[in-house]
């Protein structure tokens, strides 16, 4: 099979994911499946079907750690939290950046440093307190990456830290904290002082310096301003502390706790703890509308197989020692879902409606059941985790709600293989990778944009449908526009939050790990509503919540010194009917008095220099010449394009739609190749798409020019692009605290 036929010959940007993200070197798409199916049949047939794929890790890394490489196959960590010493903030801070050197995302609960202005015994005299250090951490991170890949990081406080008012407001400046997610673990407790208006108590204890620190909080002032800074800047997120302690298989543990979670918050875990994931994908489980319960379930008991696997073949591959022990002794795994809302729509369910809640209240059931008693029938066959109690697990809430009577039997008699089975990831570069939705979000939009322009521009370009919907238009004739689909689309934007919230605590339900969840706001969400959008997320007995709104200040969890440094935009005006400007057919002659703009790129094949002529009055294009460097690419194919740019621009075709053609143009091999290992080559993935982003810089360049001479202030406004992707200035979606570009594949977390 070639990759072309398993994600399908129209899906360039499913391709280039493939090739930028898992495949290794020059490995063949056979060579990749044998790789990291670890030779396991059922497995490979499973994502063969795309039915099943394994976490980015250990799609990416699985058998490499052979040719020599330090590589981990886990996506998940959470390390041992520093205690209130300098030493061990800085031995944290290494064990962090050796964590991010292997590939692998990491969470930092900071609850046992001391508050700001705590007595110190050095020439200080007291601290600079708990938050000043997520800058470190943040700093960490930016620093240390493996292959291209930066890290992933989580900060963690307790509401009960005097501190929690700094660490609230540290995202509202966005220079600092830029390379963190951000979350405050929240106790019953401080919900319902909030809920009922009361005080809440922080507090301290500095034994060190025999200092007691207590604190009186206004909750309800406090979680009020907490809301408006989500509203604003999309951050600090919500972790439920005690639905995370309370409903799991460990409970009943008495020595068991939790030290913080991972990135993007569906995996609590011990210090030093980690899990690697995988994810089925519920869409293609669906034939002629009928969801096929029989092959789900084999397939749920091939994955748990598969994930024990691969945790046995990365058990020496973690890099530290803390956590080879952690994961020796409690064997997490985290089978999760994607492709739910396409599931949902093949069988005719609106997201949110009774009839889906339904639905998926019995399929976590299903799948949470299969998932236990499969990993009871490995205790049984290979020995339970080395901490199991059996009748702990029997005992706890979660599993006396989800076990059927002959799990329950099972694992009273075996115990369990895993201490922690189930999870729900974003899973935002392998659903858009294969075109479908990311884990239990719904559809993000019925179609986007595809924008085309640089960060300097802010034009779009030509629609594109979500997969799901291209496909159901091409199957129903008579849906002629996107007005005409069933109101089963439902999408993140026009989705009533309480059906968003509905849709994960359900499955929460059924989930013993978590859920990385975001609920998307459309810009005029009216920011008062934030508050009931965290409180019916408690209520509803979820473990932990964000929002994202359209529009806010923070410019998602990714700050790159590319974006920070660009001009503030010059809009480039709207292309105009040729009818408008000249008769058709007729060809404007280049007056000598043009002013030439020239730009040097770097293709596949080397350099490319670029000369634009525009018009000194209007500011239009109306010439190019191409031209290879020393090392080039072919000579006439840059003279026939060349011709072709400066006819186009003569005959009255509008920049904007020269520019769209342009970049309209697919991935050249060695151009991502080159991107890939040189990594100096410019914007775009092949030479025509090149030359289109260069024409744009230019055109926006004669424009403020002519704008500067003249005194004018700009044209009508375009929508600008609050979140843009580093690589190629499209908006990027962000969903499950993974900002995602659907334009050209880049993701920020995996």
């Amino acid at each position: 099979m070639e990759i072309q036929e398993w994600l399908g010959e129209d899906n360039q940007l499913g391709m280039d994911i493939w090739t930028k993200k898992y495949c290794h070197k020059d490995e063949t798409f056979d060579q990749w499946l044998d790789r990291v199916s670890g030779g396991d049949a059922e497995i490979r047939k499973l994502i063969e079907e795309k039915k099943f794929l394994f976490g980015g890790r250990i799609l990416a890394n699985r058998g490499l750690h052979r040719d020599g490489l330090k590589i981990t196959l886990s996506n998940c960590y959470v390390l041992t939290p520093p205690e209130d010493s300098i030493e061990s903030i800085f031995e944290t801070a290494g064990k962090l950046a050796r964590t991010f050197s292997y590939g692998g995302g990491a969470g930092i609960d900071i609850s046992k440093l001391a508050p700001r202005g705590a007595r110190i015994n050095n020439t200080a005299s007291q601290t600079s307190g708990a938050v000043s250090f997520t800058d470190l951490f943040s700093m960490v991170t930016g620093l240390i990456g493996q292959h291209g890949r930066r890290g992933a990081l989580m900060l963690t406080i307790s509401c009960e830290h005097p501190d929690l008012e700094e660490f609230m407001s540290v995202k509202t400046d966005l220079e600092r904290v830029t390379k963190a997610n951000m979350s405050i673990r929240m106790t019953d407790e401080f919900m319902e002082c909030v809920r009922d208006r009361r005080t809440f108590v922080q507090s301290f204890d500095r034994p060190e310096s025999n200092q007691v620190i207590r604190k009186e909080l206004n909750a309800a002032d406090f979680f009020k301003r907490m809301c408006s800074a989500n509203w604003d800047y999309g951050e600090p997120g919500c972790l439920y502390w005690d639905r995370i302690s309370n409903w799991n298989l460990l409970s009943e543990f008495p020595d068991y706790s939790y030290a913080g979670t991972n990135p993007c918050a569906e995996e609590p875990l011990p210090a030093g703890g980690s899990c690697l994931l995988g994810s089925m994908n519920l869409a293609n489980f669906v034939t002629d509308g009928v969801f096929q319960k029989e092959e789900f379930v084999r397939a749920v008991r091939v994955c748990v197989r598969g994930l024990n696997d691969v945790l046995d073949e990365g058990l020496p591959l973690h890099p530290l020692p803390e956590q080879r022990e952690s994961v020796g002794q409690w064997r997490q795994i985290g089978l999760g879902i994607m492709g739910l809302a396409d599931m949902l729509i093949e069988l005719g369910y609106r997201y949110g409606t009774p009839e889906s809640i339904d639905f998926c209240d019995k399929l976590g059931r299903l799948m949470v059941d299969t998932a236990m008693n499969e990993s009871a029938i490995m205790a049984k066959e290979s020995g339970m985790f080395e901490k199991c109690v059996p009748q702990q697990i029997v005992d706890s809430e979660f599993f006396k709600y989800n076990a059927s009577p002959e799990t329950a039997e099972l694992v009273s008699q075996y115990g369990l293989r895993n201490s922690q089975l189930l999870t729900i990831a974003p899973t935002g570069t392998l659903s858009t990778m294969i075109g479908i939705s990311g884990g239990i979000e719904p559809i993000f939009a019925i179609s986007y944009e595809r924008r085309t322009t640089s960060l300097s521009d802010h034009d779009d370009y030509y629609k594109v449908y979500t997969p799901i919907v291209q496909a159901y238009m091409d199957s129903h004739p008579e849906v002629g526009s996107e007005d005409d689909l069933p109101d089963f689309f439902v999408t993140a934007q026009n989705l009533e939050y309480r059906q968003r919230i509905d849709m994960q605590a359900t499955w929460q339900r059924h989930i013993d790990a978590s859920i990385s969840s975001t609920v998307n706001l459309p810009e005029e969400f009216p920011e008062d509503d934030v508050y009931d959008i965290y409180m019916y997320a408690w209520e509803s007995g979820c473990k932990g919540i964000t929002v994202f709104r359209d529009g806010c200040k923070r410019l998602g969890i990714i700050s790159t010194k590319e974006s920070e440094k660009k001009e503030e935009p010059v809009e480039a005006k709207p292309a105009k009917p040729a009818a408008e400007d000249k008769q058709r057919g007729v060809v404007e002659t280049v007056e000598d008095n043009v002013i030439g703009k020239k730009r040097k790129l770097m293709t596949g094949c080397g350099s490319l220099h670029c000369t634009a002529f525009f018009n000194p009055v209007t500011g239009e294009l109306v010439e190019a010449y191409l031209n290879k460097g020393s090392t080039g690419g072919c000579n006439n194919f840059m003279v026939g394009l060349s011709r072709m740019i400066s006819l186009a621009a003569r005959s009255g075709c509008g920049i904007e739609n020269i520019i769209d053609q342009l970049k309209s143009c697919g991935s050249c091999p060695s151009y991502v190749v080159r991107t890939h290992t040189k990594r100096d080559t410019s914007i775009g993935s092949c030479c025509p798409m090149a030359v289109g982003w260069a024409l744009t810089d230019m055109y926006n360049e004669m424009q403020a020019q002519i704008k500067g001479m003249s005194g004018e202030d700009g044209g009508d406004k375009r929508r600008e692009v609050v979140n843009p992707c580093p690589k190629c200035g499209a908006e990027l979606e962000f969903q499950g605290g993974c900002n995602i570009c659907k334009s050209c594949g880049w993701t920020k977390c995996d």
